[in-house]
């Protein structure tokens, strides 16, 4: 010990320390003859095997607890079984029951992200549930609203959930927001006008039918992100044409903007692009012009 520290020039207890913990990783052993050094291969394939036995006990524990957690989610079912549809109030009531879901999901969630930006906390709360679910293999497909592409967080993280294998499409507009697991539960809001306001949980078999085939007729004609906006054979985007259907319903540009999660500015200037197009010299001669041509049905 003495010789070893003088080499290094360094302090007996600190000498000390290395060799238990070169001991620990099996790269020293001990003999009859003291301490011996342990090829490096051989230490190393030792350490691997011990770092291999912690990950299958930890595993072990996990499936365990997972086991444990089942059989609690069995019995309180046992006991409400007759619950078809429960009515969470408030946010943090949502969110706790969302985290719950996305924990048991074995392969499948469907979300309808309404709005544009996402606020930042509904965003971290979001991101742990999404990622636990496709680090367990769970499909995981959102509709956003195309505005969403005017707010860097909400993109950032859209693009963080395709990374890491989630699947994202766009619409113009969606009817309310919309969660789905397994095809069994889903969560809708009491008042879509406030998501905040809570949700009722459903698992009403033909109730739940609907809305799957509800967000499965969405999806089909969102665009995937990052393609660029898709044209029809008149050049429009979805987004001009739902604009150009809700003018000519009736909609104001301020609901119009509602309805497309955008700012009233937004759809003043998609209108003055289209009044170009159609080379109209006010917004009643565009409206007349694009129904003559078929742009409004």
């Amino acid at each position: 010990m003495e010789e070893i520290a003088a080499f290094l020039e360094a302090g007996e207890e600190t000498v000390r320390q290395a060799l238990d913990r070169l001991v620990d990783l099996a790269l020293v052993r001990a003999s009859d003859d003291g301490l011996r050094a342990v090829r490096p291969q051989a230490g190393l394939m030792l350490l691997l095997a011990r770092a291999e036995a912690e990950v299958a006990a930890r595993q072990h524990e996990i499936e365990a607890t997972r086991t444990a957690i089942g059989s609690i989610v069995a019995e309180f079912s046992a006991h409400s079984s007759a619950d078809v549809v429960t009515r969470l109030e408030g946010i943090e009531a949502v969110r706790d029951r969302l985290a719950e879901l996305a924990c048991e999901a074995e392969w499948e969630c469907l979300w309808f992200s309404t709005g544009g930006a996402q606020a930042s906390d509904a965003i971290e709360a979001a991101k742990p549930l999404n990622q636990t679910a496709l680090k367990r293999g769970v499909l995981v497909r959102s509709v956003y609203q195309e505005s969403f592409r005017n707010d860097p967080a909400t993109v950032a993280y859209v693009r963080w959930m395709a990374q890491l294998g989630g699947h994202c499409r766009t619409v113009p507009t969606l009817p309310m927001r919309l969660v789905i697991f397994d095809r069994r539960a889903a969560l809708v809001p009491i008042d879509p006008a406030d998501s905040r306001a809570g949700a009722l949980e459903i698992y009403i078999p033909g109730v739940l039918a609907g809305l799957v085939e509800l967000f499965e007729q969405v999806w089909e004609s969102g665009r995937p992100i990052g393609e660029a906006p898709a044209r029809d054979g008149d050049g429009l985007t979805t987004q001009e044409r739902h604009l150009l259907k809700l003018l000519a319903a009736g909609h104001t540009d301020e609901s119009a903007a509602r309805r497309l999660a955008v700012s009233t500015r937004s759809v003043q200037r998609m209108m003055t692009v289209l009044t170009e197009r159609l080379r109209a010299v006010s917004r009643f001669q565009a409206g007349v012009e694009a129904t003559r041509r078929g742009w409004v049905t």
